[in-house]
């Protein structure tokens, strides 16, 4: 290797890592809402029924997802028009913004309604700018990446999702094990929102400094069309409804076995809150490890057969998984039960990025990654929490296994038919 081929390596693995390291930020922030919910929602949302209680907070997280959407659109056009790492340096400056708020917001006791109020405006901060952030990371990683390697290199972005994820929990268990029950429900579980705060102040002057990709130099030095919805539904309208329905599935799995996992573990299947939290992070540990492997094998053997093996699966072992989690008391078969899942969606998560990337020209990538996954977003991952604890509500708790295996099937159909973006990328045209 010469040294501009060595130069071009350094530079590539330093915007990727740095990028990346944002993006675990920025996730840590979203996440660290619903893994301190159950002790947050009793001063927001006052009720008798803990059941009540959490469909309280799970409503206001479902209202930062109805916001991703418009951040998707508004971001993603940006980081279209200005630049990638425009587009992720105001991404988190929204985030930092809505942590801060929840940080230091008024319980109901002091200020009434007011209360559960500043916590929606601070979800809807955080909502425009998760928004923006999928689309602005994965594309920057897509096009960072080298051609050979793509699939392996974006799976990072679902490494430092899953990583804020553990982040946030590794903060909860930390706070548990040295704070008493008490203290942790009276005000220690500001303590998080605040330390996101000050991460994504750093994390805002480190995407300052990223190098720009070459593909939107490209576009932006050969007069490309703009950026914008019209354009995207008008000229590339399969592409975006391919992205939503591939989208639908897989995301309302992965909400149903990480962020909801939490709360069954607990409501459902009577683990102690300290329990089900150490089988969520043990889990989420190890689904984190299998996103590199499987994005490398998709570079390899192609993204398709990735995305049908999770179409598959899904829909032949998840009623039974949640099924059996229902009964069980032993936390290692429950960590068994539940990794079983997540390795399940593995074949969506840890290449969904890069194939959507693939599917658009670099003149509206990140609008036509964002925005059609925003809505798909927001109509089943924001909402999986809520459909799963109304489904509980109104006694049919199955009711919810059964629909995440039909939208996986749904989602099964599209993989079936579309084309393997591994050997038909958009990006190689950059």
């Amino acid at each position: 290797m010469d040294d501009g081929a060595r130069h071009a390596t350094r530079e590539r693995l330093k915007a990727i890592v740095g990028g990346s390291t944002g993006n675990l930020v920025e996730w840590y922030d979203w996440y660290a809402y619903a893994a301190f919910t159950l002790y947050f929602a009793p001063h927001f949302f006052p009720s008798d029924d803990p059941t009540a209680r959490l469909l309280g907070a799970a409503a206001v997280f479902a209202v930062g997802f109805f916001m991703r959407p418009l951040g998707a659109w508004i971001m993603g056009v940006y980081a279209d028009r200005k630049g990638r790492k425009s587009g992720l340096a105001l991404s988190v400056t929204l985030m930092c913004a809505g942590s801060l708020l929840i940080a230091i917001a008024p319980t109901y006791e002091s200020v009434g309604l007011l209360a559960p109020a500043l916590l929606v405006l601070a979800r809807l901060m955080q909502g425009l700018s998760v928004g923006g952030e999928y689309g602005a990371s994965a594309t920057y990683l897509s096009e960072m990446a080298g051609r050979n390697r793509r699939g392996f290199f974006s799976s990072f972005q679902y490494v430092t999702l899953i990583g804020g994820q553990l982040v946030a929990i590794g903060v909860l268990l930390a706070l548990q094990a040295s704070m008493s029950e008490a203290a942790l429900e009276a005000w220690g579980w500001r303590i998080p929102f605040a330390i996101g705060a000050a991460l994504a102040i750093v994390v805002f002057f480190i995407r300052r400094g990223l190098a720009e990709t070459k593909s939107f130099e490209n576009a932006r030095a050969a007069d490309a069309p703009k950026s914008g919805a019209l354009a995207l539904f008008r000229h590339h309208p399969r592409e975006a409804a391919v992205v939503m329905l591939l989208t639908a599935g897989g995301t309302l799995a992965f909400y149903a076995y990480s962020i909801y996992m939490q709360k069954f573990l607990v409501n459902t299947a009577g683990f102690g809150r300290e329990v089900a939290s150490r089988i969520n992070g043990a889990t989420l540990f190890v689904f984190m490890l299998l996103q590199p492997i499987a994005g490398a094998l998709s570079d390899r053997i192609g993204r398709k057969p990735l995305l049908i093996g999770f179409g598959v699966l899904g829909v032949l072992f998840t009623y039974p998984l949640f099924a059996t989690l229902e009964t069980t008391r032993d936390p290692v078969t429950a960590f068994l039960l539940v990794m079983g899942g997540l390795v399940i969606v593995t074949g969506y998560t840890s290449i969904n990025a890069v194939v959507k990337a693939e599917l658009f020209p670099a003149h509206i990538r990140a609008l036509g990654v964002a925005l059609p996954y925003a809505l798909a977003n927001t109509l089943f991952g924001g909402t999986a929490e809520y459909v799963a604890l109304s489904f509980k509500k109104a006694g049919w708790e199955r009711g919810f296994y059964w629909y995440v295996t039909a939208m996986i099937a749904v989602s099964l159909v599209v993989y079936l038919r579309m084309r393997d973006t591994r050997a038909d990328s958009r990006i190689v045209e950059d």
